[in-house]
C-alpha cells in the first residue's frame, strides 16, 4: 500500500514525520487523541505533529507522544493583511521543511486541505465530505476515507476511520494529558482553602447556558452531598456569565465544604484537579469529556446535543439524559443564545442518587 510504504522507507537519514490536523474547539481536540494513539502505537518511533488552534493548545501541549504543536493563531487577523499573510506563509514553509511522510487531515476547511497539499507529503489523507467534493479536494490529498458511517457513530470512532485507508489498528483511548507542575500548582491552590481531604469536583457551566441545569436544582443537589459530608469543588471557565452562575450557585449551599475555583485553572490544571477527584459532576463540556478520559467517576448531565456523536466516552460512571424525561428539540435546530435550560427536565433525586452510587 502506497501509505505504508511511505512511512516504512523514510528518505536516508530522516526520522519518520507525520502531522495530524484538526482545526475545532477545545472537546474536539480532546477526541482526536485515539487518532494520535494509534499512529504512535502502528510507528513508535515517528516524530507526531499536530496543527491546532491556538486557544486549544492546552488539550494536547503535554501529550507525550505529540513531538511538536504548530498553532493558528485567530488573532493573526487583528494584524491588518500584509501581516496576517505574512504569519500564514510563516506557517506554511515551516511545515513544508518538515519533510512529512504522511499528513492526516481529519478538517473540513479548506485551509486543512489547502496546507495538507502545501507539504508536499507524499501520503496525504483526509474525509471523503459531502461538501467537499470535487477535484480540488481531491487534489489536497492522496486517499479520501469514506464518511458513509458517520451519523451512526462517535465523534472518536469517526475521527479512527481516516486511518482506514492505513489498516493500522486503532486505539480507543480519549487521553488527557497534564505536567507534575500543573498538579503542584492546583494543590497550592486547595491548601489555600484548607482543602486536604478526598473532594468531588462540580463543573455547573458551559459557554452555551442552554447545555446548563437550573442554578436551583444544582445547588439542591450539592447541598445533599454536603450534608452527606463531601467536600465540593466549583470550577468553570473564566468567562464573567460562568463565574456568576458559580457565585449564585454558592449562594443557595450552605458555606461548609464548599469551595470555588472558577476562572483560576489553566486547562492541564482542571485536568490535574478532575484527576485527583473522588468524583465529577458536570453538564455537556470540555470537563466532562477530560473526567472520561481520565477516568474519574462521572455523572453527565446532558441535554439537546447529539448523544451519538457527543457523549462521553468510554465514560466510568452514568450520563443522564434530559431526553429521558421529556421531549427535547432538534440539536440542529436550536438558537444557541437562546435562556431555555433543556436540562431541568432532570430531577434532583435522580442526580443524587447517581453521585451517592458511584460514591459508594
Amino acid at each position: 500500500m502506497i501509505m505504508n510504504n511511505a512511512l516504512n522507507t523514510p528518505a536516508a537519514g530522516q526520522q519518520t514525520r507525520i502531522l495530524v490536523i484538526k482545526l475545532r474547539h477545545h472537546g474536539d481536540m480532546l477526541l482526536t487523541t485515539p487518532v494520535i494513539n494509534a499512529l504512535h502505537q502502528a510507528w513508535p518511533e515517528a516524530q507526531i505533529d499536530v496543527l491546532l488552534y491556538e486557544e486549544t493548545r492546552d488539550m494536547l501541549s503535554a501529550n507525550p507522544f505529540i513531538h511538536h504543536i504548530y498553532g493558528i493563531d485567530r488573532k493573526w487577523r487583528k494584524l491588518g493583511t500584509r501581516q496576517h499573510l505574512c504569519k500564514e506563509w510563516q506557517l506554511l514553509k515551516a511545515l513544508r521543511q518538515q519533510n512529512y511522510s504522511l499528513v492526516v487531515n481529519l478538517a473540513d476547511q479548506w485551509r486543512s486541505a489547502i496546507v495538507t497539499r502545501f507539504t508536499g507529503a507524499p501520503a496525504r489523507i483526509g474525509f471523503d465530505f459531502n461538501k467537499r467534493r470535487g477535484w480540488f479536494w481531491n487534489q489536497c490529498h492522496t486517499q479520501l476515507a469514506s464518511v458513509a458511517d458517520h451519523q451512526k457513530l462517535h465523534t472518536v470512532e469517526q475521527n479512527l476511520s481516516v486511518l482506514s485507508p492505513l489498516a493500522i489498528s486503532p486505539v480507543n483511548d480519549v487521553t488527557m494529558s497534564y505536567r507534575p507542575e500543573d498538579w503542584q500548582k492546583v494543590q497550592e491552590k486547595l491548601q489555600s482553602k484548607n482543602v486536604d481531604a478526598a473532594f468531588i469536583v462540580v463543573q455547573p457551566t458551559s459557554r452555551w447556558f442552554f447545555k446548563c441545569w437550573d442554578e436551583s436544582k444544582m445547588a439542591a443537589t450539592l447541598t445533599a452531598l454536603q450534608q452527606d459530608g463531601h467536600t465540593l469543588i466549583l470550577t468553570s471557565g473564566p468567562d464573567k456569565n460562568e463565574k456568576a452562575m458559580i457565585d449564585k450557585i454558592r449562594a443557595l449551599c450552605p458555606s461548609e465544604r464548599i469551595h470555588s475555583l472558577a476562572g483560576e485553572l489553566s486547562l492541564r490544571q482542571l485536568a490535574a484537579l478532575i484527576d485527583h477527584a473522588k468524583l465529577f459532576i458536570g453538564v455537556d463540556s470540555v470537563p466532562m469529556h477530560m473526567a472520561a478520559a481520565l477516568q474519574t467517576p462521572c455523572i453527565a448531565l446532558f441535554g439537546p446535543s447529539k448523544l451519538t456523536f457527543w457523549s462521553p466516552w468510554q465514560v466510568r460512571g452514568e450520563v443522564i439524559w434530559a431526553g429521558s424525561y421529556g421531549p427535547l428539540p432538534d440539536p440542529d435546530q436550536i438558537n444557541t443564545s437562546t435562556s431555555e435550560r433543556y436540562l431541568n427536565a432532570i430531577p434532583v433525586d435522580d442526580v443524587v442518587a447517581a453521585a451517592r452510587r458511584q460514591l459508594l
